[in-house]
């Protein structure tokens, strides 16, 4: 009986690093995109009118930034992940940042 409890603590912990890696960074990296899109205004359209869109928005290009650098952590922090115990190392998050450590 113990044996489904300890399969099951590990699938949960699969779910949840696929979900958080899996589809969490692509959709920080859309929502990045959109917010860029959205910070952008709608100066390079003009309609009918020949009145020109929305202003620029600057905390749309903050944000779009912010989330874009997020991603690229994330993606090194694997990276590093993988190099490391192809090495024969962990990663440690003993302290704020993380750290590479001996197995």
């Amino acid at each position: 009986m113990h044996n489904l409890g300890f399969a099951l603590e590990g699938a949960w912990k699969v779910l949840a690093a696929s979900l958080i890696l899996g589809a969490g960074l692509p959709a920080l990296f859309a929502l990045g995109i959109r917010s860029l899109a959205w910070g952008a205004g709608g100066d390079a359209e003009v309609h009918e009118t020949g009145v020109t869109g929305p202003r620029p928005r600057p905390i749309g290009n903050v944000v779009g930034w912010i989330l874009f650098a997020v991603v690229v952590l994330g993606v090194l922090l694997g990276i590093t992940f993988i190099v490391a115990s192809g090495f024969g190392k962990a990663l440690s998050f003993e302290h704020i940042f993380p750290t590479i450590v001996d197995k």
